[in-house]
């Protein structure tokens, strides 16, 4: 059976993630089952380190805008807090700042004044050098040490906040709370500890719930309501026409998680082992049994600069001959390449050449078996990789010719692959790096969080007046 509701801390997920698209419908449907609050991840280092490096968010502002609107008109319908985390992708100062400057143009929209608590969590190389120095950085496998040079290599460096900062900022009165880099969990799980929920309950039952409706039976329809009390929890999908399982609930312990027993997070463990999923009726699972580690306090940093510089090159190949024997003919092709440009830019240049053939083993980059039949077509790609974006498209160009034309064996005539583009050559733009995993120990979840707290109704005044 489901706890009774009126025991347990209600926290609406409308999606897993802030710009995926959130649904109006679902969220009045949330909102009829009296939530205590509505939390959602915003950030990820899923698509790489350029979010990170550059400030840039993954998801364009005018769906950030659109999500934000249809949360920020709920919140102040129900009366209750909104809860962000890692804002604007990677959760950095700058990142979080944008998401700041939508909420103000919706709240003066929206004729609101809510009272924002920004939480950053961006670090400076130089506090981190001395807190390495003191033995307070320590790596995650498979890194090594830290080293000053890896911090100097970093544009941007983001400690991952806990549920502390957030339960404080609600404590002290936030309406909405607008964080940088967060674990997944802690933004879900803060208002049902804040509540006296049970803590592995309030860690598992925000774990489940991260990714919205991946944890149930139709993950195109995004949100799920999370009901953790003092003796487990329930999640049930927002939708009535979707559906949470025991086995769709449980598999998500396997996301983003190489162990899916244990997850290690900034003040514990959660331990799953015996964890126990039932189905409450034919929508909602009730979830028994976690445990909590509790564990000395530390934050996972991450850390991401600029590389150099790629220009790439496809096309499209047909010819039986070549299909045939894939990988010799990658071989040899390379080969030629490489000499062309030694013989055109130098010996002493600096260029690396990479081609990836989609269609046979680009992705994984193992050997097919022997038993694996010829492809019907490959698209290759060309990548050419240097200190400088001229360099990398001079290697392209040079390599235009052999690319295009290289004959299955020397001596044939020059056959024509399909190239779909003209410039051929794409200027990729510089390649981003990440260059940090490691945790940083802390004496206190609010040590490296730095709260400032914006009051909106200044900025609805002078719209009034104008």
């Amino acid at each position: 059976m489901t706890a009774d509701r009126s025991s347990s801390v209600r926290v609406l997920v409308p999606a897993g993630v802030l710009g995926w698209g959130i649904r109006a419908d679902e969220i009045e449907l949330g909102l009829k089952q009296a939530p205590h609050a509505i939390a959602v991840d915003a950030g990820s280092t899923d698509s790489g380190p350029a979010y990170l490096a550059t400030g840039r968010t993954k998801y364009g502002r005018g769906s950030i805008k659109r999500d934000l609107s249809i949360l920020m008109d709920a919140r102040r319908r129900a009366g209750i807090p909104l809860l962000i985390g890692s804002c604007g992708t990677s959760g950095c100062d700058m990142a979080v700042d944008q998401t700041l400057e939508v909420a103000l143009e919706i709240a003066r929209e929206q004729g609101d004044a809510p009272r924002i608590a920004v939480i950053y969590s961006e670090q400076s190389a130089s506090d981190l050098k001395a807190r390495n120095a003191a033995g307070k950085v320590t790596p995650l496998a498979p890194a090594g040490p830290l080293s000053d040079t890896s911090l100097d290599a970093c544009t941007h460096i983001v400690a991952l906040l806990g549920p502390e900062p957030y339960m404080e900022a609600i404590k002290s009165g936030a309406d909405i709370v607008l964080g940088g880099r967060t674990t997944d969990t802690a933004v879900l799980a803060a208002v049902p500890l804040m509540h006296g929920a049970d803590v592995a309950a309030s860690w598992h039952a925000a774990k489940i719930a991260e990714c919205g409706g991946l944890c149930t039976l139709n993950p195109t329809s995004p949100g799920v309501m999370m009901s953790v009390d003092g003796a487990g929890f329930t999640i049930e999908p927002l939708s009535p026409q979707n559906r949470c399982t025991p086995e769709t609930v449980s598999a998500h312990m396997l996301y983003e998680n190489s162990d899916p027993f244990r997850l290690v997070e900034p003040g514990g463990v959660l331990d799953v082992m015996d964890a126990r999923y039932v189905a409450s009726d034919d929508r909602c699972v009730r979830v028994t049994g976690s445990r909590w580690e509790p564990k000395p306090y530390t934050m996972k940093l991450e850390g991401a600069g600029g590389g150099p510089f790629q220009t790439i090159m496809l096309v499209g190949i047909e010819d039986p001959d070549v299909l045939a024997d894939v990988d010799s003919f990658i071989a040899r092709m390379e080969r030629s390449l490489r000499e062309r440009i030694t013989r055109t830019m130098g010996p002493d240049t600096n260029i690396d050449i990479s081609l990836r053939p989609y269609g046979w083993n680009a992705v994984s980059g193992r050997t097919p078996s022997e038993a694996t039949p010829p492809p019907r077509e490959i698209g290759l790609m060309f990548v050419a990789t240097a200190s400088t974006q001229a360099m990398a498209t001079e290697a392209a160009r040079v390599c235009n010719p052999l690319f295009f034309h290289f004959p299955v064996r020397e001596g044939n005539e020059l056959p024509s692959y399909a190239f779909p583009f003209s410039p051929a050559e794409i200027e990729r733009g510089q390649v981003f790096e990440f260059h940090l995993n490691h945790v940083v120990h802390i004496s206190s979840p609010l040590e490296l969080a730095r709260t400032r707290w914006v009051d909106v109704s200044p900025a609805l005044k002078t719209v009034a007046h104008a």
